[in-house]
């Protein structure tokens, strides 16, 4: 993937290495990534989770502030690049709809954060805060990512790119009034909680494909390359429900899906990489919604 061609967003907050007031961090990497998504997949209660990972003596003190490497600087440098082109891409998607797109904040942050959401230990992943409008990503998601989807370092772009793109994805379904239509959908009839989820998650999943797609164009084209959509989809794949529950070791239960299954998170990452078009993403009228 060629982000360098990308144009560097502004909106970027390097909060990395900061304290994070009232709590130490005791984070147990890509494990804790896993357990933590399980207990989320069988609808259990996952304060407890993140408590047992944060010091819970209330005056605990965070770790001393460490020196960034050169690679978490090229990862910091990748993510302004890519959040520059989603900036791009949504602009002009939103104003061919006769709107304004409001573009997100994108904070970078080390083993903790706080959010309008709340505390939020690295091992919940990137995660987007509908509140503040903000997106929020842990440098080390990418390399224990990479690592779930077999991917190495050296090719690990396109994959951290969908990851991102994923996240803005959300953004822009806040920015539609899709999040809150699904959160009032939730309240009305909570058995379907968890459907409405997964085709809320696996239609951020087809915008960053839609993204890929018209940001592939930007600036003359070629942002993608050989290998690229296979490394995105194999990705997509790694971070289904039912992978996630197999590697730790459970039963896959589609009823307790909250983001998709592997095939159904690749199909529409896909959707959206081969049209290019909002309207492909309409993941709840494929479902028999609208």
């Amino acid at each position: 993937m060629r982000w360098q061609q990308g144009r560097r967003s502004t909106n970027v907050d390097d909060r990395r290495g900061r304290a994070v007031a009232g709590r130490g961090i005791k984070l147990g990497g890509g494990l804790g990534v896993i357990v933590l998504l399980v207990v989320v997949l069988m609808g259990g209660d996952p304060m407890p989770f993140i408590s047992a990972m944060l010091d819970g003596s209330g005056g605990g003190v965070p770790a001393a502030p460490r020196q960034a490497t050169a690679a978490e600087d090229e990862l910091a440098e990748f993510t302004t690049h890519v959040l520059g082109m989603t900036e791009d891409v949504w602009a002009e998607a939103f104003q061919q709809a006769g709107r304004e797109y409001e573009r997100p904040t994108l904070v970078l942050f080390t083993d903790a954060v706080r959010s309008a959401c709340g505390l939020n230990s690295a091992a919940t992943g990137p995660f987007y805060c509908p509140p503040d409008r903000q997106v929020y990503i842990d440098l080390g998601f990418f390399r224990d990512l990479g690592q779930m989807a077999g991917v190495s370092p050296a090719e690990f772009d396109f994959a951290g790119a969908y990851v991102i793109a994923h996240e803005v994805g959300h953004h822009v379904q806040n920015l539609l009034g899709t999040s809150a239509a699904v959160r009032e959908a939730q309240q009305r009839s909570p058995a379907q909680r968890n459907e409405l989820s997964v085709l809320l998650e696996l239609q951020a999943d087809c915008y960053a494909g839609m993204w890929a797609n018209r940001a592939n164009a930007l600036e003359g084209g070629g942002l993608l390359e050989p290998g690229d959509v296979e490394e995105g989809l194999r990705t997509a794949a790694a971070i289904g429900d039912d992978r996630l529950l197999k590697n730790a070791g459970r039963a896959a239960s589609p009823e307790s899906f909250t983001h998709g299954s592997s095939e159904q998170r690749a199909r529409w990452l896909r959707a959206g990489l081969q049209s290019g078009d909002l309207e492909a993403c309409d993941t709840f009228a494929d479902a028999g919604y609208r």
